[in-house]
């Protein structure tokens, strides 16, 4: 064998000392680079994997939330109405009372003027009756003197 190698140049001793630092430079290079790199892309992956798996459940947050939130909308929507229902009966309710208290107010107007017009008519009625029986007593005085 060792005329093989010296057939084509090459030198036995050197091979086996190139082999053993190709040895050791593979295993350098698998102890300080390969292995650690190994270890960064499967951290990597993880990470990877958990920023999915984070974002499947951030989107499942999400689709939950807009449920709630149209759940919420429509149960304050349903509230809206109620309380704007309740609000236009009471309206109206005040509203009719107002009304029956300003017909019973302006009656009660009505009637104290119909009453003062009444009383203004007795007492305009009463200061005729007592001008005229004036002018008769004069009348009458005129008519005695007169005839005297």
């Amino acid at each position: 064998m060792g005329e093989l190698f010296a057939v084509f140049g090459v030198d036995w001793k050197l091979l086996l000392v190139q082999a053993f630092n190709f040895g050791l430079l593979l295993a350098v290079l698998t102890y300080f680079l390969y292995t650690p790199v190994l270890r960064i892309i499967d951290e990597r992956r993880k990470k990877i994997a958990e920023g999915v798996q984070n974002a499947e459940e951030a989107e499942k947050n999400l689709a939950t939330s807009e449920t709630k939130g149209k759940e919420i909308m429509s149960k304050a929507s349903r509230e809206a109405e109620t309380i704007l229902t309740a609000a236009r009966a009471r309206a109206e309710e005040k509203g009719s009372e107002l009304m029956r208290e300003t017909e019973t107010r302006a009656g009660a107007l009505l009637a104290e003027a119909e009453a003062r017009a009444a009383e203004a008519e007795r007492q305009a009625l009463l200061k005729s009756q007592k001008e005229i029986a004036r002018a008769a007593m004069l009348a009458a005085e005129k008519i005695l003197r007169t005839s005297k």
